[in-house]
């Protein structure tokens, strides 16, 4: 990845820590708890033994798998990765 692209990424990843310790110090203080973030990924029957995994802020799917776990499980990769976690997937789930 770029040297610029990658300094980017991790500016926006560091913003984005920051905005959820804001938010979770600014729930504490009211002394309510945070509400539960949606889930982005989800996992969707296409067939007897086929599953797209549809991103619902865009409705455009980001894949594909022909086992239920292993859609579950990419789809999990999916979410972690758009919550800035490193995620490495096994080398079935990336079939």
């Amino acid at each position: 990845m770029h040297h610029q692209l990658q300094q980017r990424l991790d500016g926006l990843n560091a913003i984005r820590v920051r905005a959820h310790i804001a938010t979770a110090e600014f729930y504490a203080m009211i002394g309510k708890e945070q509400p539960a973030q949606p889930v982005r990924f989800q996992v969707v029957a296409k067939g007897k033994h086929a599953f797209h995994i549809v991103d619902r802020t865009t409705d455009k799917v980001r894949g594909f798998r022909f086992d239920f776990a292993r859609a579950v499980e990419y789809a999990q990769a999916l979410e972690d990765r758009a919550a800035g976690v490193t995620v490495q997937l096994s080398s079935e789930a990336r079939q």
